[in-house]
């Protein structure tokens, strides 16, 4: 259960982040569209670097997406494993389920 809160938890950190860079961006923009020369260049340059910031912060997520999704996997196919009936049980029973909700349509 700690897992999916600190999943939560990034995700949540993950969506404030997006989305306060995103607003600092478009002010940004906003403002150098009204702004000209070096002020303008200046205003350019601080949203593209809020936008790279965002791009970053999102593929750190991504990467530490993948890294829980590889250890659920590797948690996953050690307890298969280690109880291959079990494993055999559930999969029979999911196919048993998926089959009648099937059939119902």
């Amino acid at each position: 259960m700690a897992t999916k809160k600190t999943v939560r938890s990034s995700e949540e950190e993950l969506i404030d982040s997006v989305k306060a860079s995103l607003d600092d961006a478009e002010k940004l923009l906003r403002e150098a569209a009204e702004a000209t020369g070096d002020k303008a260049t200046e205003l350019r340059e601080r949203a593209l670097l809020s936008l790279r910031r965002t791009r970053e912060a999102m593929y750190d997520t991504q990467d530490a997406l993948v890294e829980h999704g590889r250890r659920a996997a590797r948690v996953t196919d050690d307890y298969v494993h280690d109880n291959p009936w079990q494993a055999i049980g559930m999969a029979g029973l999911a196919g048993v389920l998926l089959g009648a909700l099937l059939c119902r349509r």
